[in-house]
Order: structure tokens, then C-alpha cells, then sequence
């Protein structure tokens, strides 16, 4: 009874699976290379639409019946370790890095040079662990790439997981179930080959226009955010990007530190040099202020000759790296563009311990102490809250003044009688006046 029980498989027809496999791989190849000819700048769909009509080539050698030209089966398998060589390259040329054609072609060059001994055989088990090897290594190497991808999206994620995985199914699990299972099994595996190649070609594909259209909104995202004269933070994305901070800042409990730069005498430079030295003089400054900013820092570029950073760190740490940063820029700015320019630039900190909601206020803290910093002979750290102290002290003096003064005017109307000094006393409140209004002006930069 356990014998009338065994299954008894009734595979599909191989020959129509394969044409349908052949019509899927040509038809994704065509669409990946139509894809390319759209958008040039992006090469890997021309390797990949290219492997997959590679693919197809090798699955219709393979599985024809009556082939019209008739190659050796080892040919067309190499056809097939081609594709994956194929594969592994356009993922590099996507990332930017430089084609390995060598190697591309490697698998292939070794699965037809060791298939020419008589250990390699066409039904050896020797073969068929040649085969899982070499797309083993492929199927690493295309791990690899994607898993040093920087860009973090859900895509590059979602491709780093499933591409290789994927990859190692289509053509590890056949040979594994052709040389492991049952002989009843086992005569099936080129039914699942067939299955799996299909579901693969789709799937594939799918990802790699994901993952092509994530890098355009990457690229169209980097574009809207970044100075294109510093590379830095344009202003909207270092206040959004800011706010940010802030809020991580605040649920952690930890204090964050605004830092507001401006190149001391810019117009003068400008004036003097020319504007092509200017804008130099603004791409040296960012070059230096990304290269003395750690990775969690936030550089951006507000306007014209004014930059921002906020740190996520106390103020006596962050007065630390704004003087490092003074120090390396006064270096970098003594010669630039072959001229001897002497640029230098002013700093004021400002921090908060508390949630930062409105970037604007500590903005506007930071910048009072730039200007302090300008006041004080440019070329330096100023830190908000220093000021404190000589200002109470200056309220002091004009309240004991003041209360001097009023003491003398009302002793004066006895003496010297009212139309006089009230003549006197006006003049002396317009100039006190024009004196406040004057000190109230701003400082040039």
C-alpha cells in the first residue's frame, strides 16, 4: 500500500517552459536596454539587459530539441556563467566603480577549460560542484557590491537581500536536487531550473529598476539640498536637517551647539581678487569645514560669506572644534588660487540644553556673537553668554551716571534758572539719544 503511495511526478513539458523562459529573458533584456538608451548616464542597464539576453541565449542552446546550429552543452552552460559574470559587473559600473571585465569573463573561461578533462564529465558530480562554486562566488561578489552601496534606502536594502539570494536559488537549488534527492526527484530538476529561471528574470528585473529609480531620487533629493558652488547644505536643507538634530538631541537629554561663521573682509577680497578668486576662497572654507567636521555634524551654507554648524555636543566641546576650524582655514586661506589672499574667518557659539523648537532662536544667539566676535578684531571664537558680565557692569555705571545727573538738574533750577538749563537739558537728552541710536547700528562685517 506504501508502495501504490509513492508519488508519481508528471513534469511539465520541458520544451514549453523553455520557450517561455526564452520569450520572458529576451523580452527584460529588450525592456532594460530600451531603458538605457533613455537614460545613458546610467550604463549598468545596458550589462544587465545585455545578461539577460545572454541568459536566454544559453537556456534556447540548452533546451532545444532540435537546435539549428548544434554546440556542445558545455557552451552553452558557459553562456549562462557569463551572464552571471555579467551581472556582477553592472552592479559595480551602477555603484561608480570600475568594470572588471577579466574577471567577468573568469567563470566562464574556467568552466569551459576544466569541462575539457575527462574528471569534468557531462553527468559527473565533479561538474556539478564546479557549477555551484563558480555561481557561489558570482553570487558573493554581487552580495558585496550592494552590501558596500552607502546609500542606505529601502531599496538598496531590499536589493543587498534578495538580488543574491535570488541569484544563488536560480541555480544552486537544480543542481543540488539533481545530484542529492531521489533518482524520481532528482529528474525534475531541470523542470524547476526552467520555473526558477522565469520567476528570477521577473523578479530581478523589478529590483533593478527599483533600485535605478531610487538612485534618480537620490540624486534629484541631493541636488535640491546641496550649495552648488560649496557642496554644503543650502540653507533650507541645514534648517530642516537641523530641526532634526535638535529633536534627537532633546529625547536623549543632551545639549546641542549652533555655530555661525562668516569670512572676515569678504567684499574686500572680492574687490580686490575678482569674484572667480572669491568663489575659490568659499569652496576652500567648505573643503576645510567638511574635512574638520565629524560625520554626525551638520555643515551648510546660509548665504553669500555666512555658514552654519551644529553639533550635537556641549558648548566647551563644540568651542573646541569652531577653534580648530578657525585655526585650519586661517592656514588654508593664506594662499589660494596661486595668490597670496590671507583670508580668515570669525566664529560665534551659541548652545542649548534644552528642545530646541525654533532653530531661529539659537540662530540669533549665535550670530550676536559673531558680530561680537567681528567687534572684537575679527579672526576669532566668540561664545554667547561671555558678554554677560561687562554688560551688567556697563548697566551699572549709566544707572549711577544717570541718577548723578538727575541729583545735578534738580538743584540746577534754583541756581541758574528754568529757560536756560531746560535748553541745556534738551540738548543733552538729543545727544544721549543720537548716542544710543548710533550704538544700537550694526557693526560691518
Amino acid at each position: 500500500m506504501l508502495l501504490a503511495a509513492a508519488p508519481k511526478l508528471s513534469p511539465l513539458d520541458i520544451q514549453t517552459l523553455a520557450f517561455i523562459a526564452v520569450c520572458l529573458g529576451v523580452l527584460l533584456g529588450l525592456m532594460l536596454i530600451f531603458a538605457w538608451i533613455q537614460q545613458r548616464n546610467v550604463r549598468a542597464l545596458a550589462w544587465w539587459g545585455s545578461a539577460y539576453l545572454v541568459g536566454a541565449s544559453s537556456i534556447a542552446f540548452w533546451c532545444t530539441p532540435t537546435p539549428l546550429y548544434a554546440i556542445p552543452i558545455e557552451w552553452s552552460q558557459t553562456l549562462t556563467f557569463l551572464a552571471c559574470g555579467m551581472i556582477w559587473n553592472g552592479v559595480r559600473l551602477f555603484h561608480g566603480r570600475r568594470l572588471l571585465p577579466t574577471a567577468a569573463f573568469a567563470g566562464a573561461i574556467i568552466w569551459l577549460g576544466l569541462c575539457q578533462l575527462p574528471t569534468f564529465g557531462p553527468e559527473s558530480s565533479q561538474r556539478i560542484t564546479l557549477g555551484v562554486v563558480i555561481v557561489a562566488v558570482y553570487t558573493f561578489c554581487i552580495a558585496f557590491e550592494l552590501h558596500r552601496e552607502r546609500r542606505k534606502s529601502l531599496y538598496s536594502r531590499t536589493a543587498a537581500i534578495l538580488v543574491p539570494f535570488l541569484h544563488a536559488a536560480i541555480f544552486v537549488l537544480p543542481l543540488g536536487m539533481r545530484a542529492f534527492l531521489p533518482a524520481i526527484y532528482a529528474a525534475s530538476w531541470l523542470t524547476v531550473f526552467t520555473l526558477e529561471t522565469m520567476l528570477y528574470a521577473v523578479g530581478a528585473a523589478f529590483i533593478v529598476l527599483l533600485m535605478v529609480k531610487d538612485n534618480d531620487v537620490d540624486l534629484y533629493r541631493s541636488a535640491a539640498s546641496t550649495d552648488a558652488l560649496t557642496g554644503l547644505l543650502n540653507r533650507r536643507a541645514f534648517l530642516e536637517s537641523s530641526l532634526s538634530l535638535c529633536a534627537r538631541q532633546a529625547n536623549r537629554g543632551l545639549a546641542v551647539t549652533l555655530l555661525m561663521l562668516d569670512l572676515d573682509h569678504f567684499k574686500s577680497i572680492n574687490d580686490r581678487f575678482g569674484h572667480a578668486t572669491g568663489d575659490e576662497v568659499l569652496r576652500v572654507f567648505a573643503g576645510v569645514a567638511r574635512s574638520n567636521m565629524r560625520g554626525g555634524d551638520l555643515v551648510g551654507r546660509l548665504g553669500g560669506e555666512e555658514f552654519a554648524v551644529i553639533i550635537p555636543e556641549p558648548l566647551e566641546f563644540a568651542e573646541r572644534i569652531a577653534e580648530r576650524l578657525r585655526a585650519a582655514f586661517e592656514a588654508a586661506g593664506v594662499t589660494i588660487d596661486g595668490q597670496v589672499i590671507g583670508a580668515t574667518c570669525s566664529i560665534g557659539a551659541a548652545s542649548s540644553a534644552e528642545a530646541v523648537t525654533d532653530i531661529s532662536a539659537l540662530i540669533a544667539r549665535a550670530d550676536a556673537a559673531l558680530y561680537q566676535a567681528k567687534r572684537d578684531g575679527r579672526n576669532r571664537v566668540h561664545v554667547a553668554g561671555q558678554e554677560t558680565q561687562p554688560a551688567q557692569d556697563a548697566m551699572s555705571s549709566a544707572s549711577v551716571l544717570s541718577a548723578a545727573r538727575r541729583a545735578q538738574a534738580a538743584k540746577a533750577p534754583r541756581q541758574l534758572g528754568g529757560k536756560p538749563h531746560a535748553r541745556r537739558g534738551k540738548d543733552l537728552a538729543q545727544a544721549a539719544a543720537g548716542r544710543v541710536a548710533t550704538s544700537r547700528l550694526p557693526s560691518a562685517r
